[in-house]
């Protein structure tokens, strides 16, 4: 799954900020502070990205030009963080193993769906995250 960082431009407005992603063409929010609208921009991104087929490119900072008051702040869009935060749906996946093992686990009341999400985030490095 892909991190990227995009950069994004802040306009102080009367209350707060408003947000844009010139990278992401339509992808703006605002917040009552700074912490509040990197937040919300985070999650418009994330929005915007999900279920494209082909993600844009982020630019190089120093191609983005402000001019005063504006400044720009790079924006994190962790693709697996974003999923896991907001795709909680569940895949119906068929297995098979031996019968004996079938029998022996079913008697020891294990969770076979359980077992192999342990085992693939285990495999997959993402016990941690």
């Amino acid at each position: 799954m892909k991190k990227l960082y995009y950069p994004a431009v802040f306009h102080p407005e009367d209350e707060g900020y408003s947000v844009s992603v010139p990278d992401l063409d339509g992808c703006f929010s605002q917040g009552e502070t700074v912490v509040e609208a990197v937040g919300m921009i985070r999650e418009a991104v994330g929005l915007y990205l999900d279920g494209l087929s082909v993600i844009p490119a982020p630019s190089r900072p120093e191609d983005i030009k402000t001019a005063a008051p504006d400044f720009m702040m790079i924006i994190e869009y962790d693709e697996l963080a974003y999923k896991r935060a907001h795709d909680a749906r569940s895949v119906k996946k068929t297995l098979t193993v031996p019968s004996w093992l079938n029998e022996a686990a079913e008697a020891a009341n294990i969770n076979f769906s359980g077992v192999l999400q342990e085992g693939l985030k285990k495999r997959l490095h993402l016990e941690d995250r």
